[in-house]
């Protein structure tokens, strides 16, 4: 394990501010940036309404981001604040536990990335076929024996050659059309929320819960809290960030909130209008739903139809951001020695991470035939043991580096920085104690996810016997000038 360098002196290195030509994410790009990387819209919590009904599914909206949101999003304002470095959360572990630990951090988000990325092209097309079924046929293109790439591959495939396009036209273009894709994708639920008052109580047994739901409450709160995490994810991208110290601290909060609305203002307008809570079964159910509420317009279901094409933004929009922040760990990763320096390169222009975003890239390609999943367990669990090392961090930071500037405190002192993981961490064991029945490749989804962990301490001793790391040790920097940027 390499030793934290901790000289008498500490070296002041001042990160240079960006050229003035150079883009930078300013407030409201960031928020609709972290918007896609945690939420992507109302897409994904039908499931919690159909099994555990509108009271308990409501009140499972309302109130999780309390205890699940809000304590990573104040323990992500104050270490972005404190510490706005390229690549966020791998920094600040490396910072705060030293170069074993903070490779781990950036091991388990890459790991999970793998399994993650190719889940969105695939909603992609699901969400295509809905209004062009030719594209879910299973013909394709033969390549080689036994590799047939079929047309939603091939879709599946556009959708990342467009987002890493975009990546590589630099942090400002994901950003701005992270923004357009928010307002596009939320106006049809404008529209059902605004038409559904005239539906009152149209639809009968609105308090109903499927006969079928198998979800229960439990089941409820393990589905919202996969719908409500990957907050860490807005903070590899720090350096590209206009006035990080005080922009990170109002992004999160903001949204945390916009997140919470999109989820329940949708639920709390069609329960009104007297929509059953059975009608959110099956994919495709918010479509149905729509209908029920916009009614048609020459015999087309036009709302259904907006909806649709709302879920094709949002899966765009969430494989977009989050190529934008992955791409950041292998570039900081590079910086320090972890990675070949290659992975360092950057756009003269963009300042864009242009290998890691190309090699990032064809590597969830080569995943998208894999036929991957939503897997709440595996993500669960390996963000749950990344987020307990962040937490971890803030505590170590505040004991280690109380003069640490920080333009953003967890409320209540050392106690108070304590305190905020105690939820999370007691919402992670409930969850991975309630889902042992995921399997992954055949593997159980709590040994699965265990083999990754453990693999990534093999992959770090084993690298560093065989010199193929070459890891620089921990240097106390200052980032006072950012806050002028």
């Amino acid at each position: 394990m390499s030793s934290i360098s901790l000289p008498a002196q500490y070296p002041s290195r001042t990160i240079p501010t960006a050229k003035k030509n150079i883009g930078k994410l300013t407030l409201w790009p960031l928020v609709a940036a972290t918007f896609f990387m945690v939420s992507g819209g109302t897409y994904g919590t039908e499931e919690i309404i159909h099994g555990a009904g509108y009271a308990r599914g409501i009140l499972i909206l309302l109130f999780l981001p309390v205890l699940w949101s809000l304590p990573p999003a104040f323990m992500i304002g104050e270490l972005s604040s404190a510490l706005p470095a390229e690549g966020g959360y791998y920094a600040w572990v490396r910072r705060g536990m030293g170069n074993f630990w903070g490779f781990q951090e950036a091991w388990l988000s890459l790991a999970a990335s793998i399994f993650d990325m190719a889940i969105y092209p695939t909603l992609f097309v699901g969400y295509l076929t809905q209004v062009a079924p030719w594209f879910g046929v299973a013909h394709g293109w033969q390549v080689f024996p036994g590799l047939v790439i079929t047309r939603g591959v091939m879709v599946g495939a556009f959708v990342i050659l467009g987002c890493t396009i975009l990546n590589l036209a630099g942090i400002r273009v994901v950003g701005v059309t992270s923004l357009w894709l928010f307002f596009l994708l939320s106006a049809p639920f404008a529209l059902l929320v605004l038409l559904a008052p005239f539906k009152l109580g149209t639809v009968a047994e609105a308090h109903a819960v499927s006969g079928t739901a198998e979800l229960g409450l439990l089941g409820g709160v393990l589905v919202a809290m996969w719908n409500y995490m990957g907050w860490d994810n807005a903070s590899t991208i720090a350096q590209e960030v206009e006035r990080p110290q005080r922009t990170y601290p109002r992004a999160m909060i903001a949204a945390v909130v916009l997140v919470a609305l999109t989820y329940v203002l949708p639920f709390l307008a069609v329960y009104a209008a007297g929509v059953p809570a059975s009608a959110f079964a099956g994919d495709g159910s918010w479509a149905q739903v729509a209908g029920l509420i916009g009614g048609t317009w020459h015999g087309m279901n036009w709302l259904g139809f907006l909806l649709v094409l709302g879920g094709m933004m949002s899966a765009f929009g969430m494989f977009n951001a989050l190529v934008m922040s992955y791409s950041r760990l292998p570039l900081a990763m590079a910086q320090d020695g972890m990675l070949p320096k290659v992975f360092g390169k950057t756009s003269s222009r963009t300042k864009a991470p242009w290998v890691a975003i190309i090699v990032c890239a064809i590597c969830w390609a080569m995943c998208l035939g894999l036929g991957f999943r939503r897997l709440i367990t595996l993500d669960i669990m390996l963000y749950g043991a990344s987020l307990m090392l962040e937490f971890v961090t803030l505590v170590v930071l505040r004991i280690k580096e109380p003069g640490l500037k920080r333009g953003f405190r967890v409320p209540g002192g050392l106690t108070g920085a304590i305190l905020a993981g105690v939820f999370p961490l007691l919402l992670l064991v409930l969850a991975l104690v309630e889902s042992n029945h995921e399997t992954v490749l055949g593997i159980n989804g709590l040994l699965f996810g265990t083999i990754i962990m453990g693999a990534g301490f093999l992959i770090y001793f084993v690298t560093g016997k065989l010199n193929i790391r070459h890891t620089k040790p921990v240097v106390i920097e200052k980032f006072e000038d950012l806050e002028t940027a």
